[in-house]
């Protein structure tokens, strides 16, 4: 369980860029080869946790827990295991806000805008590794979660906005909430399809814009 040490405005936020260098040259306590791990070693954010492949799925939950290479909670070993059943080779776990805090009332009660620019520096990494040509697959993954926070929201506009920029291909798996928020990671079956999803529509649908 990880439980905030303090808000994340009070944390040194290390850029996405310089994280990355780092994951690209330094000791590993996991391997690289499989892993793609940014920042390289824990701390009270994560911007990216998956596996290396030619086709990821890009799953974006609210927030990061405690996992790490080797070390996957419920959560991550579902995303592996449906990235696998529905024709990928590979997974990355990206969230709306990078704080980790394995219970969502523990986030930043004070929207952390440096945090979140480097987490959308991250975002626009990801989906531009696909190269060209390629149609990044992200799966919604939030669940109700996005109503605990008022900055979540434009939050995942601004993930919109850039997935935009690279023709992204939007998708959900297992029921959606009452609300039409997309079914969270945990508790679905282990041969759940990804289904097409209006992600544009859908925020259009959400209080507090």
């Amino acid at each position: 369980m990880h439980i905030p040490t303090c808000e994340t405005n009070e944390l040194n936020i290390i850029p996405f860029e310089e994280a990355l260098l780092k994951e690209a040259d330094g000791s590993f306590e996991y391997d690289r080869e499989k892993w793609l791990y940014v920042p390289n070693a824990y701390t009270e954010y994560r911007y990216i946790l998956g596996t290396r492949g030619e086709n990821p799925l890009i799953c974006i939950g609210i927030n990061p827990s405690t996992a790490k290479p080797d070390d996957l909670d419920n959560t991550l070993k579902s995303v592996e295991r449906t990235a696998a059943f529905n024709g990928y080779d590979s997974f990355i776990m990206f969230n709306v806000y990078a704080q980790r805090a394995t219970n969502p009332k523990d986030m930043d009660g004070a929207f952390n805008e440096c945090l979140h620019n480097e987490n959308m520096n991250a975002f626009r990494y990801i989906l531009s590794s696909y190269g060209e040509g390629k149609t990044p697959a992200v799966w919604a993954a939030w669940g109700t979660i996005i109503e605990k926070r008022p900055y979540l929201i434009p939050c995942v506009k601004d993930m919109i906005k850039i997935g935009n920029e690279f023709d992204a291909k939007w998708y959900t798996v297992g029921k959606r909430s009452v609300k039409g928020h997309p079914h969270h990671p945990l508790y679905l079956k282990n041969n759940s399809p990804v289904d097409d999803f209006d992600i544009e529509s859908y925020i259009l649908t959400l209080v507090n814009c």
